[in-house]
């Protein structure tokens, strides 16, 4: 996670990476780089609390007791979990979560579509916890940059050209082969 300070909009910006999430209740913008992975935007509009994921699969298959919780973010089992966890822990109410979904493309031909299997894994996670989801921007062969303003819920997707799309693959490439040669450790509440 990196801090700075956007001189054009004088907030602080957050930009995360994959296996990570931030949560905030300041006037800050939380950013990040999507390809076939997912990010959640969820807040509470009541509580004035939003936060972000972003994550690479949709979820652990190989779940062996206690992990490090920042790697098992990059499941979109725990990243979700952990995300809502710590809205919730800052005083959001569970029934006024607002979510907005981003990212799934395609823009790996060699790989097999893990686009879409986040995003499957993300709706029925959604529906199955009895959220809503209230924008989307999913799916196609675009990576997207994602600009989130938690405070008011405003998000700006831009979609990158295909320019960016063999940087972002061969980002992805490296981030699959280090995460499926690590083992997940850390512990999550599931509720």
């Amino acid at each position: 996670m990196q801090k700075s300070i956007d001189p054009a909009e004088g907030i602080t910006t957050v930009k995360i990476l994959p296996g990570e999430f931030y949560v905030t209740q300041d006037n800050e913008r939380i950013e990040t780089v999507l390809g076939s992975c997912i990010s959640a935007c969820v807040r509470d509009p009541i509580a004035g609390i939003g936060g972000m994921n972003h994550f690479m699969l949709p979820v652990d298959k190989n779940k062996k007791g206690a992990s490090d919780v920042s790697d098992a973010n990059r499941y979109g089992n725990y990243a979700m979990e952990n995300l809502v966890n710590a809205l919730l822990s800052h005083g959001a109410k569970r029934e006024r979560l607002e979510f907005k979904i981003f990212g799934g493309g395609r823009i790996m031909n060699s790989l097999t579509n893990v686009g879409w299997y986040n995003i499957g894994f993300t709706f029925d996670y959604i529906y199955t916890e009895g959220f809503k989801i209230v924008s989307q921007d999913i799916g196609d062969i675009y990576p997207r940059k994602v600009l989130y303003y938690p405070l008011t819920g405003r998000v700006r997707v831009r979609r990158l050209n295909a320019m960016h799309n063999q940087s972002l693959a061969d980002e992805e490439n490296r981030y699959i082969n280090k995460i499926e040669s690590k083992p997940v450790e850390g512990d999550v509440e599931l509720f």
